[in-house]
């Protein structure tokens, strides 16, 4: 048997051993590969921060547009309402901190859209004007004969926006505007706002032509109700 010479040997270790040469097209498709992989996960990246952002601007424009009503604990709730009349606008700044539950009330009763198309009628010259579905006496009326003249009682303000106490559910949710201060009417009344701009309008309301019950002759009403975190 012919003995392998010890040279051979090396030389054949050493192609076994060597590197295996790589392509230059191996090498760039490699190359295009990482590219595309790194674009890839940019894309990615923009498109779900642009949709977070267009999200957040989204929520503000349905409220702004829409009566819509936010979660508080996502977002903060708005403060303030406008409150489109057919004889103007009026707006209300809502009392968040001091009546959270009927602002909480008032804003998914504005998602539902109670307010649209809600009349005003009861109209109490120096008194109060009373938005509501339910055209029954009672209420503002009622209050003006159980004012005392002389009460020392402390007072509601003129342009506070209300809501009665005598009834919970949804349907009987009127609202109330004073037009001046007036005696007390904790019992009677939820104050959750206040008139920061329109009050003219609330002015107007008063002064319209009303008969021996106090409501007005012509039709007068809230056409809607536009919800804005910032004024």
């Amino acid at each position: 048997m012919a003995r392998i010479k010890p040279q051979t040997l090396l030389l054949q270790s050493k192609k076994k051993k060597g590197p295996t040469r790589i392509s230059v097209t191996t090498i760039i498709l490699c190359n295009l590969i990482v590219v595309l992989i790194v674009l890839s996960l940019l894309a990615t990246y923009r498109h779900w921060s642009r949709r977070s952002g267009d999200q957040g601007e989204t929520g503000l424009s349905t409220l702004e547009d829409s009566d819509a009503f936010v979660d508080s604990k996502k977002y903060d709730l708005p403060g303030y309402a406008i409150i489109t009349t057919s004889k103007g606008s009026i707006t209300v700044e809502l009392y968040k901190d001091g009546s959270p539950e009927t602002v909480d009330k008032f804003l998914d009763l504005c998602q539902k859209g109670h307010f649209k198309g809600m009349p005003f009628h009861h109209v109490i010259k120096n008194y109060v004007i009373q938005g509501g579905h339910s055209q029954g006496h009672g209420a503002a009326e009622d209050w003006t004969s159980k004012v005392k003249p002389h009460s020392q009682s402390p007072k509601h303000e003129a342009f506070m926006l209300g809501t009665s106490k005598t009834k919970s559910d949804g349907k009987g949710f009127d609202l109330f505007i004073t037009t001046a201060p007036i005696p007390d009417l904790n019992d009677k009344l939820i104050v959750f706002g206040r008139v920061i701009k329109g009050e003219d309008v609330v002015q107007e309301i008063e002064e319209v032509d009303t008969d021996e019950h106090y409501r007005p002759k012509a039709d007068i009403g809230i056409i809607n109700v536009t919800l804005k975190r910032r004024i």
